[in-house]
């Protein structure tokens, strides 16, 4: 099939399949006039690219634990485990520095809001 159809069926932009050829996430074979083609499995491969982007990880991520999914073997699988813990504990710092924040943030309001009743 063609980029037009992969991102109708997928609901993805043409602009994001020719991202994740660029990144190395998704292959396509060139016709003679230079038009990109994408097999039946082109339609799986980017419904679980955008599964791994609604987590939070980055293309370079997406990269290092797509080998898990392409040839799954025990290096494979513990090396995806790695990269995946490594990126929860990364979320779990940004959720505990965003939770400061807040509490940051309400203790300012809490302060304007005795200032203005006072």
């Amino acid at each position: 099939m063609r980029i037009g159809d992969l991102a109708a069926r997928t609901g993805v932009s043409v602009r994001s399949l020719r991202y994740y050829e660029e990144q190395g996430l998704l292959a396509s074979h060139r016709s003679a006039g230079g038009h990109r083609h994408y097999g039946e499995d082109g339609v799986d491969r980017v419904a679980y690219l955008q599964r791994l982007y609604a987590a939070g990880l980055s293309s370079q991520t997406i990269l290092d634990v797509l080998p898990c999914l392409e040839s799954p073997d025990a290096v494979t699988a513990d090396h995806a485990f790695t990269r995946l813990v490594e990126e929860r504990d990364k979320l779990v710092e940004h959720i505990a520095g965003l939770t400061r924040t807040l509490g940051s943030l309400d203790e300012l309001i809490a302060h304007n809001r005795a200032h203005r009743a006072g």
